[in-house]
């Protein structure tokens, strides 16, 4: 990372494509009569627009760069917090769901995480220290969730 506004340009486009996957899993869902994977997948857009208001407001007062998809680099090839495209099956359980959901929510946080132990900038540090501890959370939610859907108990996700 170069500049803060260039961390920013990269969270914002990273939390709007997880928020925007998440939307369309929940769509699928909610279409094939899913609705306990439909109602996670939902909370998760929610956690990511969350994030991405975050980070578009810390960018409030910069000139954050207007960036082409092209311009992006990323460690795979969608941006890392994007979930998997098959999940949209109307047909996945949600032991499944939870899984997909927990790879995207750690491919975040280890996006992040990177973020932080490769900069030198203490403005972007700070963020990416902000940012991980958010993604973390996430993370220690759905291994929450993992733990009481192994254990048999019913997986409660407020809409």
């Amino acid at each position: 990372m170069e500049s803060v506004e260039e961390f920013l340009a990269y969270a914002i486009n990273l939390e709007l494509e997880a928020a925007n996957r998440y939307a369309l899993l929940a769509d699928a869902m909610e279409a094939g009569g899913n609705h306990e994977v439909c109602a996670l997948f939902r909370r998760l857009a929610e956690y990511s627009r969350l994030h991405l208001a975050e980070a578009r407001a810390r960018g409030g007062f910069r000139d954050i760069p207007k960036m082409k998809p092209d311009d992006f680099v990323w460690p795979g090839l969608e941006s890392p917090e994007t979930a998997a495209i098959w999940a949209a099956d109307p047909f996945m359980g949600r032991e499944q769901a939870l899984e997909i959901a927990l790879d995207a929510e750690t491919a975040g946080l280890d996006y992040y995480q990177r973020v932080l132990d490769t900069t030198s900038d203490p403005e972007i540090k700070t963020l990416a220290k902000e940012f991980v501890a958010e993604e973390r959370s996430h993370v220690a939610e759905l291994n929450k969730w993992i733990a009481a859907n192994k254990a048999g108990k019913t997986l409660t996700v407020d809409p």
